[in-house]
């Protein structure tokens, strides 16, 4: 697959992983900070959503760079790196579900990077890998305290299709965190033309 560029932002590009992939991992910053839990409520936009603010505090996923080894060059699935100004500064992981939909198993920015358009440049191209694999959609999962990435994808066209409560209650029985799963479908009657994100532009 060639480059993507994004002509909103010129020194952005997204390309498969290369051999770069777990330096990048290490030396990168996913944390975000969490000041706010949301109620989501199917069917609402996420500006309508009831809030409970917290004291805030920083969240950080632990990446492993072999987790998803198996997934690079694989049939149905593939990484994707995102680069700013030739920087590696995002990517994303996606293969096919068992439902039938794309699944983006990953997705983060290097948090320097971020406000760059790189998170929806790499969204864009997963929509372009589900598309050319004639896929009906794409899904995947976050969560109630990250409200930044909530409305991303709720700009991007998905819709949240499932909440579910119970989801981290084994890892902390008192926990406050709600997992979202969102989806992008494709070819919806129901729905606007002018929720589509833009096509990706190849180039050479």
């Amino acid at each position: 697959m060639q480059p993507v560029m994004n002509p909103k932002y010129p020194g952005l590009s997204v390309r498969v992983a290369d051999e770069g992939f777990a330096a990048y991992i290490w030396g990168s910053d996913f944390s975000f900070e969490v000041a706010a839990y949301g109620a989501a409520q199917v069917g609402k936009p996420v500006a309508q959503w009831p809030v409970t603010p917290i004291i805030p505090y920083r969240k950080c996923y632990g990446i492993d760079p072999e987790e998803f080894s198996s997934f690079r060059d694989a049939a149905d699935s593939e990484i994707f790196m995102a680069y700013l100004d030739d920087e590696p500064v995002g990517h994303l992981v996606v293969s096919t579900n068992w439902n039938g939909f794309a699944h983006i198993d990953e997705l983060a920015v290097h948090a320097p990077a971020r406000r760059h358009g790189v998170a929806k440049a790499l969204l864009d191209v997963a929509q372009f890998w589900s598309r050319k694999k004639k896929l009906p959609g794409i899904m995947l999962e976050t969560q109630n305290n990250n409200l930044g990435a909530c409305r991303l994808y709720e700009r991007c066209g998905y819709v949240v299709g499932g909440i579910d409560h119970l989801r981290y209650r084994g890892i902390d029985p008192n926990t406050a965190e709600v997992a979202l799963f969102w989806y992008r479908l494709f070819d919806n009657p129901l729905e606007s033309p002018l929720s589509s994100p833009a096509s990706p532009r190849l180039v050479p």
